[in-house]
């Protein structure tokens, strides 16, 4: 994912003390587009028409990559429902339709910017966690009380 200029009026609230009181609505809608977005497929698409431009539907999916036209159509049907998408429709035969981020979708995608940057910083202590983890999956049960070699 390509690295965004971070939005100014997001950092200083981000740096700005937390809200007393939580709107409902927002939390709602938090919950909601968190769900969305943690779909795969949501960030591929983003993160592709924000690589590519706008691309028709074919070049999409395989800027996407395995993706079935079935969830490809889905996807972007809910993100233009909820703005992230521009829908271009040419009356030409056969029909020939674009997408194309909005601005509502391009910082979307500087948001999460913010996740890629984490991962990238943190690779290596979360690759040795890992394989701790798996190395004490691995490892014979011992008692409560006795300690480990």
């Amino acid at each position: 994912m390509r690295r965004a200029a971070p939005d100014p009026a997001i950092e200083a609230k981000r740096r700005g003390p937390p809200p007393q009181d939580v709107d409902p609505a927002i939390e709602a809608l938090v919950n909601d587009i968190i769900g969305q977005v943690a779909d795969k497929w949501t960030m591929l698409i983003l993160e592709a028409l924000e690589e590519h431009g706008t691309l028709r539907f074919t070049q999409l999916g395989r800027a996407v990559g395995r993706i079935s036209q079935k969830m490809l159509t889905q996807t972007v049907r809910q993100m233009e429902r909820d703005g992230l998408v521009r829908r271009t429709v040419h009356p030409v035969i056969p029909p020939h339709v674009d997408y194309t981020l909005t601005p509502l979708g391009r910082s979307l995608g500087a948001a999460f910017c913010g996740v890629w940057i984490w991962a990238e910083t943190h690779h290596a202590e979360i690759e040795r966690a890992r394989r701790a983890f798996a190395a004490a999956a691995d490892a014979p049960d011992l008692p409560a009380d006795a300690e480990a070699p």
